[in-house]
Formats: structure tokens, C-alpha cells, sequence
């Protein structure tokens, strides 16, 4: 299951990179919710 979420959190972080797009336009592209997304991205994508 831990490989999917991070997964799901790259593929979000790529998706507002790319478009440009908000956490709201996000949420809904992935209909998922705005805390979901900036949870995502937040809290599961590190920089070494």
C-alpha cells in the first residue's frame, strides 16, 4: 500500500508542475480532496 500512496504523491507533485495547476484544480483532476493533495505532496515528497 505504501508504494502506491507514494506513487499517487509523485504523480500529483508532477501533475501541478506541469499544468501549473492549483491544489483545487488538482483535487479535482484526481478527485481527491484539497487536503489529500497538499498532504500528498507535503508531507510525502522529501528532498534529499
Amino acid at each position: 500500500m505504501k508504494g502506491y500512496i507514494e506513487e499517487r504523491a509523485v504523480e500529483i507533485a508532477n501533475y501541478i508542475i506541469d499544468n501549473n495547476a492549483t491544489v483545487r484544480q488538482t483535487a479535482k483532476q484526481f478527485g481527491i480532496s484539497k487536503s489529500t493533495v497538499h498532504t500528498g505532496v507535503t508531507n510525502r515528497n522529501s528532498y534529499p
